[in-house]
């Protein structure tokens, strides 16, 4: 029992781990650098710490949050979460180089809002995946002549009302004010208003086919009726 204990502690204390000096300049209040020195250990279940490891320390002991980060080692950006750092050539009192702004506790709030939105955009965008599939079955002839008009009705309505939702994220999106220091959250409002507007160029696009439909199909039953 007592040898079972004992190789237990070996192993814990053989636990790989790496000592690293960060070196980070910032730019509020003037330039100043700033050094860190931080001890490495790999997450629970991995045998030796990995880029990633090192960027969540980094972002613990900074407050530069980790999508922000640029770490920098021997001239070379780590980009490779999943990379050990052995593997990189790092070894105990290596130097690695951060830029990056530490987060700005009113900008986290509008990051915030931008990221709900962002869940939300996503949402309808499904939503209008399916729409698309629907149109696609009815115009490949998977749904029986004599429901094609219904179906082709509601799914007007459901393609109007998934452009309302898209329309509403827009106004919503368009009433946050973000002061000109908020580089991240007005970057970031910029590529969901380019995406919301390629989804509603999309609905515009099904709306399209769905009125082609519907008159090809009043265009065969007048015909067939005659």
């Amino acid at each position: 029992m007592a040898q079972t204990e004992e190789m237990v502690q070996t192993e814990e204390m053989e636990t790989p781990r790496l000592s690293v000096i960060v070196t980070h300049s910032e730019r509020q209040g003037g330039f100043r650098n700033e050094r860190y020195d931080l001890l490495v250990t790999p997450q629970q279940g991995s045998s030796e710490p990995v880029v990633q490891d090192l960027a969540q320390l980094v972002e613990e002991a900074t407050g530069v949050p980790l999508p922000f980060q640029k770490l920098i080692f021997k001239g070379k950006s780590l980009k490779e979460m999943e990379t050990p750092l052995s593997a990189l050539g790092m070894q105990n009192g290596c130097r690695i180089m951060l830029i990056g702004e530490k987060s700005n506790p009113e900008e986290e709030v509008e990051l915030k809002k931008l990221k709900d939105l962002e869940v939300s955009v996503e949402k309808t965008a499904n939503h209008l995946e399916e729409l698309n599939k629907e149109l696609s079955g009815i115009r490949q002839g998977f749904l029986a002549k004599e429901l094609q008009a219904e179906a082709l009705c509601k799914l007007d309505r459901k393609i109007k009302a998934t452009i309302e939702q898209f329309m509403k994220i827009l106004e919503e999106i368009d009433t946050m004010v973000l002061p000109e220091k908020f580089k991240d959250s007005r970057l970031k409002r910029k590529n969901l208003v380019k995406k919301v507007q390629v989804f509603l160029a999309e609905c515009d696009t099904v709306e399209q086919y769905i009125c082609q439909e519907t008159e090809r199909l009043q265009s065969t039953n007048l015909a067939l009726a005659e």
